[in-house]
């Protein structure tokens, strides 16, 4: 399906922005060179006609974002969270992407809960609301149950939304096709593997028994945390179309004049999304990935409540202490160890020179340190940190996509409720807190004592490795080399040698 077609759709595309008169408001907003954007114009004029009308009530961008379908609409999420980067009033009205668009009729949704929990709706609830929200993918109404009396909130999937999102992203393989080879430079940014990422982790999405699974492990995991609340789903009255959780009482986080009418604290606020951010991510290596205004609200005792578990992350244990690494040399300033755990880590290829490297790194870390968000321009950052990655050959890392882009957001919604936020200075303690804990001896002695739990399950088959391997070496070997046996079980015996000599060491502290 990623054949020329596609062109059509991306021309459609180019087209709708500029017949709602997006293209114009958008090159304004990303402050576009003037070349560029007389150059837009130019060729997107000819074209206009072929665009989506989209509905004149909404205002540009968001008219044109709608109009062109859910897949575009995920992006537009992340911008609404970034006015620092779009600008204040574009900010706002991408808010509405969020869980604001048009709803499909109550009706419809009644037919597929029905159809999807196999009962007439009287018999599963007693009550189901209008939409209360509607975003990109499905739409929530809050119903009570019929055997219990609870208050619940029932997902519900848009009619379609499958092959609608499986056009939309055809046509952004197809582009990014195009890119790879009309501009060999930006296939160190791997677009056609962006995309790839893109589409498993939305695919994943149209699946609520998935998102349900999610909801379940994210409350079980932050169980714990102060100031937190996660609706725990009703997996009795859920399917792969339908999806019901308790019901999450509290003023959304976008309403920031309703949060501070409330008498909550904002800075307080502020602080507590960034920092339980990072301990997801650092203690967990399980985050919400997806952690826009429209996602949480404020509870009337203070708390946070997170919903819509649709996109998670995770990260393996290695990626979390290289990221803490990284995020603490930064915090303390100590720019030549954050890029040796770039190259350590292989983010950056080990013939560029480090000290260059160090001293890019520092050129992005002194300017911001100590500055309150207010007095940072995340634009002008962002282009200096795309202009380090070209010079330096870094390609980019799908396994870490939603760690940053949810990074990005979570700073976004942060500053929105206290624009005079200091990141650094929030993330201080719990990047200290995760490094005390996970780089050191104790983290030494508590990495060789699970490699030693690993090679105990393979205790009673070591004996058979050892004699194999010596019995293969002793064979005359083909001019070829070592046999495949031994080019695969010498790295393997060597570093159980080296493993056990290690967690001698280790267990004499």
């Amino acid at each position: 399906m990623r054949g020329p077609h596609n062109l059509w759709r991306l021309i459609r595309t180019g087209a709708t922005f500029e017949r709602t008169g997006a293209m114009k408001v958008a090159l304004e907003a990303m402050e576009a060179p003037p070349r560029l954007r007389a150059l837009a114009r130019v060729l997107g004029w000819p074209f206009k006609w072929l665009g989506y009308a989209g509905d004149p009530a909404l205002p540009p961008i968001t008219r044109a974002i709608t109009a062109l379908g859910p897949a575009y609409i995920k992006f537009g999420q992340v911008l609404s969270t970034r006015p620092d980067v779009v600008g204040v009033e574009l900010s706002n009205q991408l808010r509405v992407l969020q869980d604001k668009l048009p709803p499909f009729p109550r009706d419809v949704a009644i037919r597929v809960v029905e159809a999807e929990l196999g009962r007439p709706l009287s018999d599963i609830l007693s009550e189901f609301s209008e939409p209360v929200a509607a975003a990109s993918i499905a739409q929530v109404h809050r119903a009570r149950t019929a055997a219990t009396g609870e208050e619940v909130a029932v997902k519900v999937l848009r009619p379609g939304i499958e092959r609608a999102f499986r056009r939309d992203i055809d046509a952004f393989h197809f582009a990014a096709g195009l890119i790879e080879l009309m501009s060999p430079a930006s296939r160190r940014l791997r677009p056609s593997d962006v995309i790839s990422h893109f589409e498993g982790v939305v695919m994943g999405e149209l699946d609520l028994r998935l998102e349900c699974s999610s909801a379940s492990e994210f409350a079980d995991k932050t169980a714990r945390d102060s100031g937190f609340q996660v609706p725990k789903p009703h997996w009795a009255l859920s399917s792969r179309r339908v999806m019901t959780l308790g019901w999450a009482e509290g003023i959304p986080l976008g309403d920031v004049e309703a949060i501070r009418a409330a008498g909550h604290d904002c800075t307080a606020l502020a602080e507590r999304v960034l920092q339980l951010f990072l301990s997801h991510a650092l203690r967990d290596g399980f985050f919400h990935a997806d952690m826009h205004q429209g996602n949480l609200k404020v509870a009337a005792n203070g708390d946070l409540i997170a919903y819509d578990f649709g996109i998670m992350g995770q990260i393996d244990e290695y990626t979390r202490r290289v990221y803490a690494e990284i995020l603490i040399g930064f915090i303390r300033k100590d720019y030549r160890r954050v890029a040796e755990v770039h190259f350590e880590a292989g983010y950056v290829p080990a013939d560029r020179d480090i000290d260059e490297f160090a001293r890019a790194l520092r050129a992005v870390g002194e300017p911001i340190f100590g500055m309150d968000a207010s007095q940072i321009s995340m634009a002008r950052l962002l282009s200096y940190l795309f202009e380090v990655t070209e010079r330096f050959g870094m390609q980019t890392r799908t396994e870490l996509i939603l760690l940053q882009r949810t990074m990005v957001v979570v700073e976004g919604v942060a500053r929105s409720l206290d624009p005079h936020i200091n990141i650094w200075q929030v993330a201080r303690p719990v990047v200290e807190a995760y490094i005390r804990e996970n780089v050191g001896p104790q983290a030494v002695v508590r990495d060789m004592l699970r490699t030693a739990r690993v090679l105990g399950r393979f205790g009673p088959r070591l004996p058979g490795l050892v004699e194999n391997l010596l019995s293969e070496r002793a064979r005359p070997q083909s001019p070829g080399g070592p046999s495949a046996f031994g080019q695969m079980t010498a790295p393997f015996l060597a570093g159980i040698v080296v493993a056990l000599a290690a967690f001698g060491i280790a267990s004499l502290f």
